[in-house]
């Protein structure tokens, strides 16, 4: 143990703490002669992913930056680290962390076809552990609230399982909106969609309220991918504004900080990833129709595209939410009454856990956005997209 130890150890103090690519070959040149070192190279990975959970990365997260600053065998290396330390992990985890493993398992069950030497493993070894050992310390998601969904009270006492067959449901008419090449089927699907997220929100803040249930704002992190995030964080901002969450971007390490209640931050992470393909779609067939007419656009054009979307598509949603309220005000005093102070109160404890979580924040203006027919594509597709007002509050 002492002689691969000590193989490890001349390595990481060679490689690990300079960047220059001379050290990065003697670290791996030293590691890939010593085969009986590779158990205690892995042991070592699994502590700096074990560190990444102390400093407040999820999973997801940490799939996400190696993903943005590395590539796919960097991806598959840490897939497996984590999957590994997953295994030795008996901290009590949230069903959101649970299903990020769960997706990793699922990644993990395709064939991975490169079979790279000794020296490259090495090499995509020393960089991942560089970059994880260099992760900053981030908000913590579910250390001071739980950010797992109540689990409600069967009659029988038991515990009632979740309704995920809704969950499922939503998603598939979205899947089919999004796929779907006429546009009355996808606004009726979306239409659909929208009304079973309504219907899942509110039943599940009328439960909590009248079981007294001590239910309290949880927190996802939702990535924000290049090219053009500045506008994607401001579709996703606007996004969750309408569905009583409250987004942070942060734009160094490329995700947002939705704050809300779960099955809203559901809601939200589901219609942003639509409303994100329809337009990318969209702004894919007007840069065609531009070159057809003989204009050539450039990133300009599509980020003003993209500018435009955001700014219309949150117009709209903000829109909808007003309506939601009008109408709900119109209807049975009865059930505004109970409904009405119940979504207040829960707005009040979004604003406050985000304050808590992210105390000092600044405003981004959003730059590059000066193709005038760009913009105009942008928001024409806007509002094309199959956003409907949710329907009025009514008691389930």
């Amino acid at each position: 143990m002492s002689s691969t130890s000590s193989t490890v150890e001349r390595a990481f103090a060679a490689a690990l703490y300079a960047d220059s690519d001379a050290a990065l070959d003697t670290g791996a040149s030293l590691l890939a002669a010593d085969p009986a070192a590779d158990a205690e190279l892995a042991r070592r990975g699994e502590e700096f992913v074990a560190a990444a959970w102390r400093r407040g990365w999820q999973p997801a997260d940490v799939v996400r930056i190696v993903r943005r600053e590395l590539d796919d065998m960097h991806v598959r290396l840490v897939s497996e680290l984590v999957l590994a330390e997953a295994a030795r992990d008996r901290a009590s985890r949230t069903p959101r962390w649970t299903a990020q493993l769960d997706e990793l398992r699922g990644l993990g069950a395709e064939p991975d076809t490169s079979r790279p030497d000794r020296f490259q493993y090495a090499t995509a070894a020393l960089e991942l552990y560089r970059l994880l050992l260099r992760l900053p310390s981030l908000e913590p998601l579910d250390a001071h609230v739980p950010s797992a969904p109540r689990t409600p009270r069967a009659p029988g006492g038991g515990a009632a399982p979740r309704d995920t067959r809704m969950l499922t449901r939503i998603r598939a008419l979205l899947a089919k909106a999004e796929a779907t090449g006429f546009p009355e089927e996808a606004e009726a699907l979306s239409a659909k969609a929208q009304e079973l997220m309504a219907r899942h929100s509110i039943d599940e803040a009328l439960l909590a309220a009248r079981t007294h249930a001590k239910d309290a704002p949880g927190a996802c992190r939702i990535g924000v991918d290049p090219p053009y995030e500045t506008a994607k964080a401001v579709l996703l901002d606007a996004v969750a504004g309408a569905n009583r969450c409250r987004a942070v971007w942060n734009e160094a390490l490329g995700f947002s900080t939705v704050v809300g209640f779960e099955p809203d931050l559901e809601a939200v992470e589901l219609l942003y990833t639509s409303l994100l393909v329809q337009a990318t779609a969209a702004m894919t067939k007007a840069e065609a129709a531009q070159r057809a007419g003989g204009r050539k656009r450039t990133k300009s054009f599509r980020q003003s595209f993209l500018a435009a979307y955001a700014h219309r598509i949150g117009d709209r949603l903000a829109d909808a939410a007003e309506g939601q309220v009008t109408a709900t005000e119109g209807e049975a005093a009865a059930a505004a009454g109970e409904l009405l102070p119940v979504l207040a109160a829960r707005d009040v404890a979004v604003t406050d856990e985000t304050e808590r979580m992210f105390p000092d924040t600044v405003t981004t203006r959003m730059r590059g956005v000066n193709d005038l027919a760009g913009w105009q594509e942008g928001a024409a597709a806007a509002d094309r997209a199959q956003v409907r007002a949710r329907p009025p509050l009514r008691r389930p």
